[in-house]
């Protein structure tokens, strides 16, 4: 079977669309938007923010921004799969207009859902943003009908943060300087505890380890300087990676893609 991702594709001020077929296994990442989408053909098991779960056949599967997932197939064939992206300051206005004032808290996703109304509803959406006229009234009311069923009865409110103060700050340095080298020494050092207790607490916490968590920030990185159209080695050397062919298995890993397909797609 040939493998085909296509990511990336711009339908909407705010959505972007993705198709895949694969039975490539995803590393642990995370997407800076909210995903919606569906698996169409074959099944899948994928790590979450609440735990291990199956998808299969119609049922809806979905992330939040900063989500640690990964994703393997559950069958020989892989599985083929839909997803809607959807960026936070679109959601957060979306939400608002659902809850009929401003300030309203973004509702988060669960990551696996079987519901044969919200199914149909999705497919009618992702044909409508997909096809000629993206941007038209069709398009538009059917995306926000999807939403208000879906947040009302399946969303949920953001739990209260479970990351510790120690891992907090070692957090908040690789967010801060991503493109920086880190010893496991020093980030230890920062958090006040053992290098295993670190490793240990951080992947817990936040569902990877510290080195994955800033593979995962550079590549956000990457992705936002290809944006702009910058040379792929260029971006390489910006964003930290060891060179262009790091670079290339770190989006292999976490997104199905090569840099080079990715720039193309958003052409």
């Amino acid at each position: 079977m040939a493998e085909r991702i296509d990511y990336g594709r711009s339908i909407m001020q705010g959505i972007h669309a993705m198709q895949a077929d694969s039975s490539r296994t995803f590393a642990r990442h995370s997407h800076e938007e909210f995903g919606i989408g569906l698996i169409v053909r074959g099944a899948q098991r994928s790590f979450s923010g609440r735990g291990t779960v199956e998808a299969g056949p119609g049922d809806l599967i979905m992330v939040n921004p900063g989500e640690v997932h990964d994703g393997q197939p559950l069958q020989d064939g892989g599985r083929a799969w839909r997803m809607l992206y959807i960026q936070p300051a679109l959601w957060q206005q979306l939400a608002e207009e659902l809850a009929e004032h401003a300030g309203s808290p973004q509702p988060l996703l669960l990551p696996q859902l079987s519901d044969a109304g919200l199914r149909q509803q999705f497919v009618q959406v992702f044909a409508l943003l997909c096809g000629q006229a993206a941007a038209s009234l069709p398009a538009e009311q059917a995306m926000l009908q999807l939403l208000s069923r879906l947040l009302p009865a399946h969303g949920y409110r953001p739990p209260s943060s479970g990351c510790s103060a120690a891992i907090a700050r070692v957090r908040a340095l690789l967010d801060d300087a991503p493109t920086q080298s880190h010893s496991l020494s020093t980030l230890a050092e920062l958090a006040g505890i053992s290098r295993f207790r670190l490793l240990r607490s951080f992947s817990q916490q936040l569902g990877c380890s510290p080195h994955d968590y800033l593979q995962q920030r550079r590549l956000s990185l990457a992705r936002g300087l290809i944006a702009q159209g910058r040379a792929l080695a260029e971006v390489a050397a910006a964003v930290g990676f060891a060179d262009q062919s790091h670079m290339n298995r770190v989006f292999l890993q976490r997104l199905g893609i090569t840099p080079g397909r990715y720039a193309r797609a958003l052409r």
